[in-house]
């Protein structure tokens, strides 16, 4: 079994094994040669021959233990048909859902055939990993969870609150209820058929969990991540399933109760405490801060080997507590490469 698959096993692989969240970007060159080739960000996400691309090089510059599809948590509500672009500076926008209206319009029906130039991209990631002498690197395919889509879809773009999704979950209970559940049935055929075609973990970003109650995060959090981890384990029983609750903080130790096999830590949380908060056999993954990275020498060193030292003798994924940032160093990340290797 792949290092990455035995962590999330429940092997305590040491060193472990390690990816970053956003590890194909901008901070590459060779990533920004293939992003200038297309008109927009949509496009290079349903385009399998690029896609695939820029998945592949940072595995083939740093040989991480994990690839994961290149794509975006926002293809889910494109692909019900809701609108979305990417504007330059200004991240994605989407048309506010406010009623229902705007709720019903969402097609579930149309979701798998519109996603397949995605499916397509995971199956030639796929053969190119063994085709490129990578067959040791797992495939990793993802969705954003539930909530954390809503967020964009009711905001209509990034938020510092989401005052109107909150608002929405206090106000319109039913409506908010409808929302998320259209979102859960349409994230378990999106990551089925990444399954289907290859992927061998699954990752759920819920980027935005850290916003909520506690009685809220329980409904609109956990609740979602243990419907789409039931279905998937009775459709793909050897598939492996990662949660990311961002900022979840005390909550993390209900979180893993969804039966996720790893559970993805902010850069926010002590990781020592998060991982008291887990059953032994869950794998903890992260969780350095991305600026730590930025600035390299010392000052990454001490943080690394901090979290590895807290970590050592336990199912581990060393990653980012968020994704890496346009303005890191590449060398800085094969420095980074350099300390968790050496354990």
């Amino acid at each position: 079994m792949k290092r990455f698959l035995r962590s999330l096993d429940g092997e305590a692989v040491w060193p472990p094994p390690v990816w970053l969240m956003r590890q194909a970007g901008r901070y590459l060159p060779e990533y920004r040669k293939v992003r200038a080739a297309v008109p927009d960000f949509v496009a290079l996400c349903v385009n399998p021959e690029l896609a695939t691309e820029v998945t592949l090089q940072p595995i083939r510059r740093y040989g991480f233990d994990a690839a994961i599809l290149f794509s975006d948590i926002l293809m889910l509500p494109w692909a019900l048909g809701h609108g979305l672009e990417f504007k330059e500076g200004e991240g994605p926008v989407l048309p506010p859902l406010r009623d229902e209206a705007a709720v019903a319009a969402l097609d579930p029906s149309r979701v798998i055939d519109r996603v397949q130039p995605i499916m397509e991209t995971v199956r030639r990631i796929r053969a190119g990993l063994l085709a490129e002498g990578f067959a040791d690197t797992a495939l990793i395919g993802f969705a954003g969870a539930p909530f954390t889509v809503a967020c964009y879809m009711i905001e209509g773009g990034g938020s510092k609150d989401f005052a109107n999704v909150r608002t929405m979950a206090y106000g319109q209970p039913a409506l908010f209820q409808r929302l998320i559940d259209t979102l859960t049935d349409a994230t378990i055929e999106y990551l089925s058929a990444q399954v289907l075609a290859g992927a061998e973990a699954l990752m759920l970003f819920d980027s935005w969990a850290g916003v909520l109650s506690a009685l809220q995060f329980r409904a609109h959090v956990i609740a979602p991540a243990a419907k789409i981890v039931s279905a998937l384990r009775a459709r793909h029983p050897g598939v492996k399933l990662i949660g990311f609750p961002r900022l979840a903080g005390v909550m993390v130790g209900e979180y893993g109760a969804t039966g996720v096999d790893g559970v993805g830590i902010d850069t926010g949380a002590d990781i020592a405490v998060a991982a008291e908060l887990l059953p032994a056999h869950i794998a903890v993954q992260g969780n350095l801060d991305p600026l730590a990275v930025v600035a390299g020498g010392a000052a990454l060193k001490t943080e690394a080997e901090s979290i590895l030292d807290a970590m050592r003798g336990r199912p581990f994924i060393f990653n980012l507590g968020h994704g890496i940032v346009p303005q890191t160093p590449p060398e800085h990340v094969a420095a980074l490469l350099e300390i968790v290797r050496a354990g």
